[in-house]
């Protein structure tokens, strides 16, 4: 599993996303700061909250010229579904081959009930607007967590 580094450069990804079309990090360069945010599954409790403390604080972050981008392998009609029902404003990535997610090192094996299986741990990446990873929270624990990126952001400034 790879471990990305403070300051090296952030893995490059193009991928389809709700509400259109694709997004890639390198439009991002130059422009804005990406809190590239990975999630489990689309409207499940801990994915809802991360979901909306992120859409209830998009002002602050874009006054920080900086774009929310979620993340997960559910489909773009699971994303519509679930930013639909939530109001979320920001981009749903579809990573259904989870190849995004392996270059990040949050494709991972985990243990539910004892029954193994590979899915997304969830983890936030704060890319600066030169394409570098200025911070990584690789096991989020959603309470706070939103708070924590915004005061990363700030001393990014």
């Amino acid at each position: 599993m790879p471990t990305l580094e403070i300051g090296s450069k952030a893995p490059s990804f193009d991928l389809p996303a709700f509400p259109s079309g694709k997004f890639k990090l390198s439009q991002f360069k130059g422009k804005q700061n990406v809190v590239l945010y990975f999630y489990p599954k689309d409207d499940t409790p801990g994915c809802t909250t991360e979901a909306c403390e992120f859409r209830d604080d998009l002002k602050s972050f874009a006054a920080k010229d900086t774009v929310i981008l979620g993340i997960s392998p559910d489909s773009i009609a699971s994303h519509q579904k679930f930013a639909e029902k939530y109001s979320l404003p920001f981009p749903l990535l579809s990573d259904e081959d989870h190849a995004i997610a392996e270059k990040y090192g949050v494709w991972v094996e985990k243990n539910m009930y004892g029954k193994k299986s590979m899915g997304i741990q969830r983890a936030t990446f704060l890319i600066d607007k030169d394409g570098k990873i200025a911070a990584a929270w690789p096991k989020v624990k959603v309470e706070g967590h939103v708070a924590a990126v915004a005061e990363a952001l700030d001393e990014l400034e």
